[in-house]
């Protein structure tokens, strides 16, 4: 019987350490916030001692703690004292070179201190003294306008990638941490994101096609067709690198890294306010804002265009083209002759437009003029290169 308990006592102790984790300077585990006291977190990592975490880590600019009791914390190993056993998020500015060797060798992320620029990049003050550089690079994903306004005299978390001369030759990446959290953000988003759904986005760049937009992980594209409901000229108008907007999300491709999205689908679409207020028959003024072979559009309210054929254009003469009678930016009387809500057109005529006793007479005189100047079209077109063939075989007679 006392065999067996000395047996039962030693399995129980051999039990006991196989629950303990053995962990070495900058092991990645998951850790359980237990608790919080003044200037430190306690962890629940797995084992009989627990895990500690400067509260700082984890506090905003505004001194507040970002974690609660039973949050999960991906947390750093740095090493054991006494019966505690010290964890980081990062290395902070207190932090020896021996602590940065072994944030090189383990990729712990590292607190940083831009300090100056230089020939390549930036100087990085790490662990309060410890000098290093920063290609400009490898500053962050994308480029700024003006590196040394964005960085200089500010903290960011840097990645050791260079660690040589026992520490007085370092190289950090800010970008390689910042890689690594856009792309778990991406993952979070092809969990929760769904076309139809209005997002936060930061626009990025601006193109002449569009704009970027950060959506938190990825960037997607709005259109310029996509930024109001009135035709954009100038994208410049609209956004600004850094700005802050609502945005609908369109389609989405995962395969290609193609997401599409829609700012004028935020705002309000001025549409159905306005045939509400003007049905047909109505009578307003309006701006021409474009001119095609075919009739003129004239905007009536921002993002509400209409069209005025060119047959009813003219005052009673027959015309070639719009331009004969408008020009772009003129403002003109007139009157709203049909509505189609679905397709959202609307149809226009001068104000003081007579419309032909016979409307059937006059379209088939308006294809008839049509039809008798795509032949003089022609014509002279053959004539001018009868005549340059005539030319030609004149210059080689008197050769």
């Amino acid at each position: 019987m006392e065999h067996f308990s000395d047996s039962f006592e030693e399995l129980f102790q051999s039990q006991e350490k196989n629950t303990l984790r053995k962990l070495t300077p900058g092991d990645k585990i998951e850790a359980i916030v237990a608790g919080i006291s003044g200037e430190h977190v306690f962890l629940d990592v797995g084992g009989k001692s627990e895990g500690i975490l400067e509260a700082a880590e984890v506090t905003d600019d505004e001194g507040n703690i970002s974690v609660q009791q039973g949050d999960r914390l991906e947390v750093y190993f740095l090493q054991a004292k006494r019966s505690e056993q010290i964890f980081t998020t990062k290395l902070g500015s207190g932090s020896s070179v021996a602590h940065l060797e072994e944030a090189w060798r383990n990729r712990i992320p590292v607190e940083g201190y831009v300090k100056k620029e230089i020939k390549g990049g930036f100087e990085v003050t790490l662990g309060g003294n410890v000098r290093a550089f920063c290609p400009f690079s490898q500053m962050g994903l994308r480029r700024v306008e003006d590196p040394a306004a964005a960085y200089i005299d500010t903290r960011m978390d840097f990645r050791i990638t260079r660690f040589e001369e026992n520490g007085r030759n370092l190289v950090v990446s800010a970008r390689d941490i910042q890689e690594e959290e856009r792309q778990r953000q991406k993952e979070l988003l092809q969990q929760s994101l769904e076309e139809g759904q209005t997002v936060e986005a930061v626009i990025t760049s601006i193109r002449d096609f569009g704009a970027f937009a950060d959506i938190g992980g990825v960037d997607g594209l709005i259109p310029v067709s996509e930024i109001g409901w009135s035709r954009v000229e100038n994208i410049n108008d609209h956004f600004s690198v850094g700005q802050k907007v609502a945005v609908v999300v369109k389609s989405i491709d995962w395969d290609k890294d193609r997401i599409s999205l829609s700012y004028k689908e935020t705002l309000e679409d001025p549409w159905d306010a306005f045939i509400q207020k003007h049905p047909a028959g109505t009578k307003i003024i309006g701006r021409v804002s474009r001119l095609a072979q075919f009739g003129a559009f004239v905007t009536l309210h921002e993002g509400v265009d209409g069209l005025v054929h060119i047959s009813k254009l003219g005052g009673g003469r027959r015309i070639n083209h719009p331009r004969e009678v408008l020009e772009t930016g003129q403002d003109i009387e007139v009157l709203i002759e049909s509505i189609d809500a679905e397709e959202k057109r609307i149809g226009l005529a001068p104000s003081d437009y007579q419309a032909p006793e016979n409307q059937e007479e006059a379209e088939r005189q308006d294809y008839k003029a049509f039809i008798d100047n795509k032949k003089k079209e022609k014509s002279d077109s053959q004539m001018g290169s009868l005549g340059a063939l005539l030319k030609a075989k004149l210059q080689e007679k008197k050769k």
